[in-house]
């Protein structure tokens, strides 16, 4: 069975832990994360199969990295993690190349897994 090469992009490092540790123990997914957009934008392996991504960012908004992350990975999907959800903030994501998104804080880790299922 291969494994899936999933990425966490958030500037929260409770949250980077957090997702690498559960998603991890699954046994079925390969994780890296970055604390900064544009070093995971520079660095991310060309087999990655999903991103998990922070809208809310200091470096660059996670609407507006989207873009930049399809033109140089086009297979990629990504799914969006906000706090800050408003129908605008999901449409922009999925003008942009989102496959869905997640509400922060996330009710329970299982509902993560659970997206990245239906996305993949």
């Amino acid at each position: 069975m291969q494994t899936t090469k999933i990425v966490v992009i958030d500037d929260e490092v409770e949250i980077l832990s957090t997702l690498e540790r559960f998603l991890s123990r699954k046994g079925k997914y390969s994780v890296k994360t970055y604390s900064n957009p544009l070093t995971a934008l520079a660095s991310l392996d060309k087999d990655t199969n999903l991103i998990l991504l922070d809208v809310m960012m200091p470096q660059i908004n996670g609407i507006d990295l989207i873009p930049k992350l399809k033109a140089k990975y086009p297979r990629v999907k990504i799914i969006i993690m906000t706090a800050y959800s408003t129908l605008q903030t999901v449409l922009d994501a999925q003008r942009n190349g989102a496959n869905d998104y997640i509400m922060k804080p996330f009710k329970s880790l299982n509902d993560i897994s659970s997206k990245i299922e239906s996305v993949l």
